[in-house]
This record gives C-alpha cells, sequence and structure tokens, in this order.
C-alpha cells in the first residue's frame, strides 16, 4: 500500500484522468534512497513542495542492508581521491559542499550512537534502522511526501500545445500504485533520479536511471559491478576453493595504467567460487576483467632478511614461517603448489618473490547480484558538478550511484550520496 507525508493532512489517492494532471509539485525525486532522500530533505526545508515516488514497499532498503546491518554510513577521511570516475575532478565540488563532518551533525542532532571501526569507517551501534528512522524524519518535518510501491510508467517533458499548455515545460511522470491498476499523473518543473544502479536486484535494482538518461539523449559510460568478490577459473577453483573461509592479510593491486597505482592492504578471503575479502573487493572496481591482480601474501616483510637471524636457513624454517604468515590450511596447500627449490639463496629469494607476487587471473566477477555497487553510470560531462543537473535538459537532475562516481569500500559511496543529493536539493 502506498503511503506519504503531506503538508495536507492524510494522503488521498489522486484520481487520473487521462490528458490531465492530478498533482503538481516543485520537485520530483525517483528514487527513495539515499541520494534521493537527502535531496528531498534539502529542498523541503527550503519551501519546495517534494515528492519523492519509491518502486518498493518502503525507504532506504540499501541502507537498511549496509554494513552488516549497522550501516557504515560515512568515512572520517572522505577525500576525491577515494573515487573511481572517467573525470577524477568532478566529485570534488559536491564532496567539499557537504562534508562527512555535515551527515556525522545530522546524526548527532537524532542522538544516534555510533562508532568509529577502522580506517575512518563510522558504523551505527544498534542498527541501519536508525538512519533511515532519522532520515524519515527530517524528511516529515521538511513536508516532503513519499510515497512506495510506485511503478513508474512514463517521463517525459511537457511541451506546450494549441490546446492545452498546462504541462509546458514541466516534466510529466506517469506511475501506477503496485496495490491497485488505477494511474496518476504528476507534474514538477524539477526531476531528479535517484534510481541506483543495477547491484542487489534482489531488492529492487533496475536500469531504470540508465534507460530515463538515454531516453533524454544523454551519455552513458558502460555499467560494471564494483565492490564485487572475484570468481577463479576452473582450473584454480579445483585447487584453491575448497579453502573456502580461510582469510589471510595482502595487498592486492592491479598493474598500473596512466593513473597511479591501486593497492588495498586488507584481508582476502577465499570463497567457494574464488576470492572476496576487502582487499579483493576494492581492487574489483579498478579490475579491467582481463589483466592479472597481484597479490602480496607477506606485505611489509622482508622474508630472506628474517631468515638469516634464524638459527636454521632450511626447508624446515621456511615451512615454518609460511605457517606464521598465512593460515595453517593455505600455508600447507601453498607449500604444496609453490615448493621450496633447493636451500640457495636464490631458491629463498624466488620463494619471497612468489609470495610478494601472486599473480591471480579470474575469470569474471560474481556479477551484479554480488556486487555492492555499481561502477560507470551517467556521464559527468553531461552534469553541472556544483548542482548535478544536466546540461542538455533544463531541470533534469541526475545524483548517487546512477552517476559515474564509485567510492571505495568504507562508507564512501553513502558520502557521495549524501553530497550530491544535498547539492541538488540547493538547486530544484
Amino acid at each position: 500500500m502506498s503511503h506519504f507525508y503531506s503538508r495536507y493532512g492524510p494522503a488521498r489517492h489522486p484520481r487520473y484522468t487521462k490528458g490531465r494532471v492530478n498533482q503538481e509539485y516543485d520537485a520530483i525525486i525517483l528514487g527513495a534512497g539515499a541520494a534521493g532522500l537527502m535531496c528531498a530533505i534539502e529542498a523541503g526545508k527550503r519551501g519546495r513542495r517534494v515528492l519523492v515516488l519509491e518502486r518498493a514497499d518502503r525507504i532506504g532498503k540499501k541502507i537498511l542492508i549496509s554494513g552488516g546491518g549497522r550501516c557504515n554510513f560515512t568515512n572520517l577521511h572522505t577525500t576525491p581521491e577515494n573515487f573511481l570516475s572517467s573525470n577524477p575532478h568532478f566529485a570534488k565540488s559536491a564532496l567539499a559542499r557537504y562534508t562527512p563532518a555535515d551527515f556525522i551533525r545530522l546524526v548527532e542532532k537524532h542522538g544516534i550512537p555510533y562508532h568509529e571501526k577502522k580506517l575512518g569507517q563510522l558504523f551505527c551501534d544498534r542498527a541501519a534502522s536508525d538512519i533511515t528512522a532519522m532520515l524519515e524524519r527530517e524528511c516529515r518535518d521538511a513536508r516532503v511526501e513519499i510515497r512506495c510501491n510506485i511503478q513508474i510508467q512514463t517521463v517525459h517533458k511537457g511541451q506546450a500545445s494549441q490546446n492545452d499548455d498546462s504541462t509546458s515545460g514541466q516534466f510529466v511522470v506517469q506511475v501506477q500504485a503496485k496495490s491497485d491498476s488505477e494511474e496518476s499523473l504528476y507534474t514538477a518543473s524539477r526531476l531528479v533520479a535517484a534510481t541506483g544502479g543495477l547491484s542487489i536486484a534482489k531488492i529492487g535494482a533496475t536500469s531504470f536511471g540508465y534507460d530515463l538518461a538515454r531516453q533524454f539523449g544523454l551519455k552513458i559510460v558502460p555499467a560494471r559491478p564494483a565492490l564485487v568478490p572475484l570468481v577463479f577459473t576452473e582450473r584454480d577453483r579445483r585447487r584453491w576453493c575448497d579453502l573456502a573461509g580461510a582469510s589471510c592479510e595482502v595487498a592486492a593491486s592491479v598493474p598500473p595504467t596512466k593513473k597511479k597505482l591501486q593497492s588495498f592492504r586488507e584481508n582476502m578471503l577465499f570463497t567457494h567460487q574464488g576470492i572476496s575479502g576487502p582487499a579483493i573487493l576494492q581492487i574489483s572496481s579498478y579490475w579491467d576483467g582481463k589483466q592479472a591482480i597481484h597479490a602480496d601474501l607477506a606485505p611489509g616483510r622482508d622474508l630472506v632478511a628474517e631468515l638469516r637471524t634464524r638459527e636454521h636457513r632450511d626447508q624446515a624454517s621456511w615451512k615454518a614461517m609460511v605457517r606464521e604468515i598465512l593460515p595453517r590450511r593455505f600455508a600447507d596447500r601453498w607449500l604444496e603448489t609453490y615448493p621450496l627449490a633447493g636451500t640457495s639463496d636464490r631458491a629463498f629469494i624466488d620463494a619471497e618473490r612468489q609470495l610478494h607476487q601472486w599473480e591471480i587471473n579470474p575469470e569474471k566477477t560474481e556479477g551484479y547480484g554480488k556486487a555492492e555497487v555499481t561502477a560507470g553510470g551517467v556521464d559527468t560531462d553531461e552534469l553541472a558538478a556544483k548542482t548535478m543537473e544536466t546540461r542538455k535538459v533544463p531541470g533534469l537532475f541526475f545524483i548517487g550511484e546512477v552517476v559515474d562516481v564509485t567510492g571505495q569500500l568504507g562508507g564512501f559511496n553513502f558520502q557521495w550520496a549524501w553530497a550530491s543529493g544535498f547539492c541538488a536539493g540547493q538547486a530544484v
């Protein structure tokens, strides 16, 4: 059943008459996720009459499942360098206008307890629902209307005609509530697409935002899964995947391109299909699907030098050292797969190099079903960095994950959602 908060009291389902507008707004926002709700709050606080349309049965579904149910809602160390985009400079303006400190003030205003887990990552102490409840309350205070369980049928920009110019220059959104067959038309001079990406279809992800962009003639950077586990080739699955559950610290990287080398030192986890864990999720966003991924299994260690300090410098000492570095099952498999070729200096140097430069050639990713975010999206060249408004279509905005700005793991994607939503909310 659809619901919304109204400045005019209890909601009545609007009557639909073909060719006529049921309700008019200053801004219509498509999507009640992090970016869409932030945009709605800011626009509502500025006195705009705002309608948020959401296809799911409740707001903020991705917020609710994030961070293991505790929502990693921002990162204290957010910089533009934490984001991947065809234009690495695009996010600078929005991130400067709305910072982690701004969102933390909002969290503290609502008395939500939180903590820093590691590397600047902030989580709710209790549950992610604290964040959705906060956003819901802010929307209500800003007199924002939210309708859930809504199926959008068509979107177009009205043009004047001889018979009726009531929608001239207005965006017209035709919708249908999932609970019945009655259709409605809404219009607004501002339309904001906060429709998310393709990740996690089970909570309602669709290509709607990209389709809308194409409808209005905007360029799209090809979408792909990001922050996603990787799948081994059949050969490597047979070799390694019975180690599922084993994890160790690594430094994962891909060969450098024109951009600087990306390397992430965190845990790697073996799965039944390949590898995952924070280090692998991070590097997956930079993997082009072809090049090898390098994993340093002993980051920061000079093993040959350490071996020289030991009483014995032999096969047994090397085996003991590898078992210190790697989980026992992984260590034993490693020693079987890459046995030490003698006890010469060259043999130890080669064995250490193998540990520091393990070359992994994944077959593919686990796809959008397991990806935390979608890389690619609406080309930033189409948008004004300060407002998120499209250059070609006045009054049309794109914010959040649907835009070609993808954060690293650790709260950065939520900060982009808050920041881009804030900027659009200040402009609609």
